[in-house]
């Protein structure tokens, strides 16, 4: 696809631009309304696609949570038979700028499938949670605080462990959420490991509250979320932070979601992966 496109629709999700206005810059560079329509086609996400891991997967088990010291509720997701309150580990996994759709929820599965118990937060409920209308979700995330909603979490992570004195708690998030997961840790001293996937960094002053073991996947060709990064690295070197940052080749922004045919990047997606579980088995497991 033209880079053109993909760029243009990075601002279109992320600055936001009024979707008429982007259909008229679409238009301007694939010269008809149905090739615009054609091409949103190709890289909006299709969340028939996103049932890798199915609710009814006899391996798991699915359920919603709420945790009243944080506010927070949203999707759960464990091995069979697993106890969320006796688990060893948590992974908080964080949605895009979407919300809590189901893409995330697979994801969540995905997580309990190799063994751990993912909450997937609905950070969008202080306006009414995650709607079902994804350009709407867009045009809610400005306005959400994003240092009360890592306050959120990070209370969210101390009451877990609070409950638990063996309790492992990690984070991983995409787009919006890879962000979140940056500032998280900022936030939560006690927070284990966490995975950040193309997400823009944190006040570089910061950085050095940090205390859980990083990873940062970013796609070679995000220049928007890369642009953010070196200061953030440097802060972290200074700081001692144990980090790692793995930039992926051939790779847009958004790589690692399957439901957006062209900027899934398969290969980036599953080495990532393999890398991310492999993170939370050695920090949360052991």
């Amino acid at each position: 696809m033209d880079r053109r496109i993909i760029k243009l629709y990075d601002e279109y999700t992320h600055r936001p631009l009024a979707r008429r206005v982007f259909m008229e810059r679409l238009i301007a560079i694939v010269g008809t309304a149905g090739a615009a329509e054609a091409a949103l086609a190709l890289i909006a996400p299709n969340y028939a696609k996103a049932a890798i891991v199915p609710e009814d997967d006899a391996r798991i088990d699915v359920s919603r949570f709420e945790n009243a010291a944080s506010g927070i509720k949203g999707y759960l997701a464990a091995p069979k038979g697993v106890k969320a309150e006796t688990a060893g580990n948590f992974v908080i996994t964080i949605h895009e700028n979407r919300g809590l759709n189901p893409h995330i929820q697979d994801v969540a599965r995905r997580l309990a499938l190799e063994g751990f118990v993912a909450m997937a937060p609905d950070l969008l409920l202080p306006l009414g949670g995650t709607p079902k209308d994804e350009d709407q979700a867009r045009e809610m995330f400005p306005k959400v605080d994003l240092a009360k909603t890592a306050d959120s979490l990070a209370a969210l992570t101390t009451d877990l462990k609070s409950k638990n004195a063996r309790l492992k708690v990690g984070t991983v998030g995409f787009c919006w959420g890879g962000g979140m997961v940056n500032l998280l840790a900022t936030k939560a001293p006690n927070l284990d490991a966490g995975a950040s996937y193309y997400g823009v960094a944190p006040k570089i002053e910061e950085a050095a509250k940090i205390k859980a073991r990083m990873m940062l996947h970013l796609g070679a060709l995000d220049d928007r979320v890369n642009a953010t990064i070196p200061p953030f690295e440097e802060a972290m070197k200074k700081a001692g932070v144990n980090f790692e940052i793995f930039k992926y080749e051939g790779a847009n922004h958004a790589f690692n979601n399957d439901t957006g045919a062209e900027r899934y990047h398969e290969a980036s997606a599953k080495l990532a992966w393999t890398r991310t579980v492999a993170l939370f088995k050695a920090k949360l497991m052991a």
